[in-house]
């Protein structure tokens, strides 16, 4: 290789067997497609190792060009330890994308766990490898990637039209020595060799199997199999803050209580808080509910020791109000990966326009961190809900955040916002992969000041027209692969 030459010698396994010390790259392939087509994926393998060969050092042997699980694994070695550790050293990655790659479990795995490993990199040097390569084997429709897979290129014009339209297996039955076919191999060939050349950081030991894929896709979340326990937690304004603001407020109608508050036309009971207990119970859970106070995180943090996740209910117009700023702004710079926010967009609240964008623009400034996770399909914080989308929406909140607690395996990310192991938007490596082929109520009442990004004198507490006469909580929702 120009200017660094690979290590020469293999090292001893952990199970008996030998292992290269930096492959020049891993190759990644669906076991489905090796039994179908062997030939075939012999072929391609064996012919890009040999134009590799030939275009870095004559020294090198082909056997320490590449990792190849079928040839390089042993009697009674561990798989997915040998796999790990090869992730983790080998230079570049080639994966074979087909409709089946994208069903395995273990592709998926392989996959983002390399994608982590150029990710990590990229923030420890501020140099980004373009170390993970693929190659069309078989045309796979769009609707079956996953966001993060369509961030990388996959073809290039000098690999040729009929590659980017049919795959290189149809090159390869067609015409396995055919100048199509050898051109998408020297193409390969020289990105394995250009990216080898920028050595990629190693990564250390890890439980491949615990990695969390970004595919297969998952198919839509359905309502948790087993009843649990809901923590609402709930911050809004009091009817009792109209006489001292003189008014009415945008958010809602509001009572005596924060749980009184109604941010949807009419403004009928249910209130916001008892319809989400409905919603709740409907699904087969049970819930309580309290008000937001200083005592937040470690509820929320008791709540996830006891198996129960949690539920915020945010009044977009208190939230940066001197009675909810600190306790809101105390979650938001924490890890509470088990419990869900919600920020409703109210009947009355202004349309598009200064007054609104000052009122989104506060909240964002109490929310910074988790702002940025507003369109994440894990639908843990969701903001501007409409009346129309509330129910769905919290249902597929509470199921998410259910299933991540069940979730036994290990979390590679929530606590960086993705940096470590490929969770997280990146939006660096190359364009979308080609042909892998409120409702209007009537005027809302008076408008007061919106929720304010930083700390400073505020009008107090809400307002709001709708006193109740019941001052007491309710506590239950039930009162009103193959590799």
């Amino acid at each position: 290789m120009l200017g660094m030459k690979p290590a020469p010698s293999a090292a001893p396994s952990r199970s008996g067997g030998t292992v290269l010390v930096q492959p020049y790259f891993f190759f990644s392939y669906a076991r489905r497609d090796f039994e179908a087509e062997d030939a075939f994926v012999d072929q391609f393998f064996n012919d890009l190792r040999d134009v590799l060969c030939r275009i870095v050092e004559p020294a090198v042997r082909a056997d320490e060009l590449a990792y190849r699980d079928t040839e390089q694994l042993r009697l009674g070695d561990e798989w997915a330890a040998q796999l790990a550790r090869m992730l983790g050293r080998s230079r570049t990655m080639v994966a074979l994308y087909s409709p089946a790659y994208f069903d395995s479990l273990y592709c998926g795995k392989e996959w983002t766990a390399f994608r982590g490993r150029i990710r990590r990199h990229h923030e420890d040097t501020g140099e980004l490898v373009p170390a993970l390569i693929p190659v069309l084997w078989e045309p796979v429709e769009p609707g079956r990637l996953a966001d993060e897979v369509t961030k990388i290129q996959w073809a290039q014009p000098d690999m040729g039209d009929a590659y980017a339209r049919l795959g290189l297996r149809a090159l390869l039955r067609t015409g396995p020595q055919s100048e199509a076919y050898r051109q998408v191999v020297k193409v390969v060939a020289e990105r394995i060799r250009d990216a080898a050349l920028r050595r990629l950081g190693e990564l250390p030991e890890f439980d491949l199997g615990a990695v969390r894929g970004y595919f297969p896709v998952a198919p839509a979340v359905q309502p948790a199999p087993t009843a649990g326990m809901v923590r609402l937690f709930i911050a809004a304004g009091k009817a009792s803050d109209a006489a001292a603001e003189g008014g009415f407020h945008a958010g809602g109608w509001y009572g005596a209580r924060p749980w009184h508050w109604a941010p949807y036309h009419p403004p009928t009971q249910p209130s916001l808080a008892v319809r989400a207990q409905q919603v709740i119970t409907a699904a087969g859970h049970t819930t309580t509910l309290e008000e937001i106070d200083a005592g937040l995180g470690e509820k929320l943090d008791q709540a996830r020791e006891d198996n129960q996740v949690s539920v915020l209910l945010v009044d977009p117009w208190m939230a940066g109000s001197d009675r909810y700023r600190s306790a809101l702004r105390g979650y938001d710079d924490q890890n509470h990966p088990v419990t869900g926010v919600m920020l409703p967009s109210g009947s009355g609240d202004p349309a598009a326009g200064p007054e609104r964008d000052a009122l989104w623009h506060g909240v964002r400034g109490v929310f910074r961190r988790n702002w940025l996770r507003r369109s994440d399909p894990e639908h843990l914080f969701r903001v501007q809900v409409n009346r129309d989308n509330f129910d769905s929406d919290l249902t597929i909140m509470v199921t998410v955040a259910q299933n991540k607690l069940m979730d036994d395996n290990f979390d590679w990310g929530d606590d960086d916002g993705g940096a470590a192991f490929g969770f997280g938007p990146d939006g660096t490596n190359g364009p979308v992969m080609p042909g892998l082929a409120i409702p209007a109520g009537p005027p809302g009442p008076r408008r007061s000041t919106p929720a304010r990004p930083e700390p400073r004198p505020g009008p107090g507490e809400l307002p709001g027209p709708r006193p109740s006469r019941d001052d007491a909580a309710p506590l239950r929702g039930d009162q009103d692969d193959d590799h």
